[in-house]
C-alpha cells in the first residue's frame, strides 16, 4: 500500500529541509548607550578571544570609521567592514553583510556612539542597521556607580524599538562578584540575559587612536587585544553568548557594476604607514574594474603604471620630514597631472599634494606642490561629520574627519551639505584631473567612478 502523508506534513519537511541547508552562524551587534561605555573594548577582546579559539570570525563597524575597522583587522585577521546608512543604501548594507558573513563562523558588529544615535535621529544609527540586518543586540554598559539602577536603564533599550531584539548585556568597570550580582538581579527582573563583565582594569584602555599605522603602534594594539581576551574568557561567558546569538544567514542579491565600465585600468593605490584610511569595499570596487597595485610615497621613487592614482588619508604630518625627502616621487606625481592624469586625493592625501604641510609646532614641510595651499596642524580642531554633493551629474556622500585646516584662496569646485542638507564650508578642489578634499568617499555603489573626471 502506497502511503500518503499529509499537505501540511509535506511542507513541514520541506521547511525543515530548507532550514538545515541554511547556514546557522552567531551573529551579535555590540551597543551601547553612550560613547566611552566599552564597546571597542568588548569587541576587540570578544575578536580576539574567538580567534584564539580557532573560529573564523567576521568583523563589521556601523559608520563611516576607519579607525576602528583597523583595530578589527588586527584582532580577528579578517578586514572589518563599514556599514553605513548615509553612505549607501539599505540593499548595499544587506548585500556587504551577506557576502562577508557566509564563510565565517561568527559576525560581530561594533555599534556606533549610542544606540539609537543616528545623523537625523535614529536614521543610520546601530539600532537601524540591527532591524534591518535582524540581528541580535548585546548592551555594553558602564556600570561604574551603578547597581540596580541598570533595571530601568536596560528596560528601555529593550522596549524603546521593537524592531530591534536586545538580548544580552555585558558590564564594564565592575568592582567586584557582589556588585556584578546586582547588575544581574537587573537583568534578570527586566529579561535580559547577563553575560559577564570586565572588572576595572589600568591596563584595558585602548591605545592612542593618533598613534599612525607604525609596527610600534601594532605591537601595543596586539597586545591590548592579547590582553583583552584573556580577560574577556575569564569574566564573559562566551559560550553562552554564542548560543543566544545564532541567526540563520540570509541571502542577498550580488552587487552590479556598470557593464560599460572599463575592467583592464591600472589603479594606483597609495598605502603605506602615511596613507591608510580607507573604505573595504572601495578598493573591492577598484579591484572589480581594473588592476590595482599598492605603492608607498614614503619609500618608492616612482609611480606604478596607472590610468587612476588614489591618495587616502592617513597620517602623512606624522612622516612629514620622511615624505618631504622624497622628491624623486614628488616629481613623478607632478608630471603625471601636468598629463592629465587622473588623481583623486582625500584628506591627508590632500595634504600631501599641497604645497606643504607644517606640523604642531610650526615647522613646514614642502610636499608635491599640486594644489598651492598650506595644510597646518598648528592649533588643532578637530572637524567632522557627513558630507554629500554633487558633481558631474554624480550624486557623492562621504565623511569628514581631520585636525589640521588648510591655508589658502582656492575655490570650490562644488557646495558641500551635511547630513541634514545644510551648507558647509568643506572645499572640493580640482587642478586639470586632479581631484582632492576633506571628504572621504564612499564609492563602492557608484556606478562608474572615472565620471567623476569628465
Amino acid at each position: 500500500m502506497v502511503k500518503f502523508i499529509s499537505l501540511m506534513a509535506f511542507y513541514t519537511f520541506a521547511e525543515n529541509k530548507t532550514r538545515l541547508l541554511m547556514k546557522v552562524i552567531s551573529s551579535f551587534l555590540i551597543a551601547a548607550p553612550s560613547s566611552g561605555s566599552g564597546k571597542t573594548t568588548v569587541t576587540l577582546g570578544l575578536l580576539r578571544a574567538l580567534k584564539n579559539r580557532g573560529l573564523k570570525v567576521q568583523p563589521f563597524k556601523c559608520g563611516p570609521d576607519y579607525i576602528d575597522t583597523k583595530y578589527h583587522d588586527m584582532a580577528s585577521g579578517n578586514k572589518s567592514v563599514n556599514l553605513d546608512l548615509f553612505l549607501s543604501s539599505e540593499n548595499h548594507v544587506r548585500y556587504l553583510y551577506s557576502k562577508y558573513s557566509s564563510e565565517n563562523d561568527a559576525c560581530i558588529t561594533e555599534g556606533v556612539m549610542g544606540l539609537f544615535d543616528g545623523y537625523d535621529k535614529m536614521k543610520g544609527s546601530s539600532a537601524e542597521i540591527a532591524g534591518l540586518l535582524d540581528i541580535p543586540v548585546v548592551m555594553v554598559i558602564n556600570a561604574k556607580s551603578m547597581a540596580y539602577s541598570a533595571a530601568p536603564l536596560l528596560y528601555g533599550f529593550k522596549k524603546f524599538y521593537e524592531k530591534i531584539n536586545v538580548i544580552g548585556v555585558i558590564f564594564n568597570y565592575v568592582g567586584s562578584e557582589s556588585h556584578y550580582k546586582f547588575l544581574s538581579d537587573a537583568c534578570h527582573d527586566v529579561g535580559i540575559v547577563p553575560l559577564g563583565y570586565l572588572p576595572k582594569n589600568e591596563n584595558l584602555s585602548v591605545p592612542s587612536r593618533h598613534l599612525g599605522l607604525s609596527i610600534d603602534r601594532d605591537f601595543l594594539l596586539d597586545d591590548f587585544a592579547n590582553i583583552a581576551a584573556s580577560i574577556v574568557e575569564k569574566h564573559i561567558d562566551i559560550d553562552k553568548l554564542l548560543s543566544y546569538t545564532q541567526v540563520e544567514l540570509g541571502n542577498s542579491e550580488p552587487q552590479r557594476i556598470n557593464e560599460h565600465a572599463s575592467r583592464d585600468l591600472k589603479i594606483a593605490v597609495a598605502a603605506d604607514e602615511a596613507f591608510n584610511f580607507m573604505y573595504h569595499e572601495n578598493i573591492e570596487y577598484l579591484r572589480k574594474i581594473g588592476e590595482v597595485t599598492f605603492f608607498s610615497p614614503l619609500t618608492d621613487k616612482y609611480l606604478p603604471k596607472s590610468d587612476f592614482i588614489y591618495f587616502p588619508g592617513g597620517y602623512p604630518e606624522l612622516y612629514a620630514k620622511q615624505l618631504s625627502e622624497n622628491k624623486l616621487l614628488h616629481k613623478a606625481i607632478k608630471d603625471y597631472a601636468e598629463n592629465g592624469g587622473n588623481i583623486l586625493a582625500e584628506c591627508g592625501g590632500m595634504m600631501y599634494l599641497s604645497s606643504s604641510i607644517a606640523d604642531k609646532d610650526g615647522i613646514e614641510y614642502p610636499m608635491v606642490d599640486i594644489f598651492k595651499q598650506k595644510a597646518s596642524m598648528e592649533n588643532m580642531k578637530v572637524k567632522l561629520g557627513y558630507r554629500q554633493f554633487e558633481y558631474n551629474s554624480i550624486t557623492v556622500r562621504g565623511h569628514e574627519f581631520h585636525y589640521s585646516h588648510i591655508e589658502n584662496n582656492m575655490e570650490s569646485i562644488t557646495q558641500q551639505y551635511n547630513a541634514k542638507e545644510v551648507p558647509v564650508d568643506t572645499k572640493l578642489l580640482r587642478y586639470k584631473n586632479v581631484i582632492a578634499g576633506y571628504t572621504h568617499i564612499y564609492w563602492a555603489e557608484m556606478e562608474n567612478l572615472l565620471h567623476f573626471f569628465k
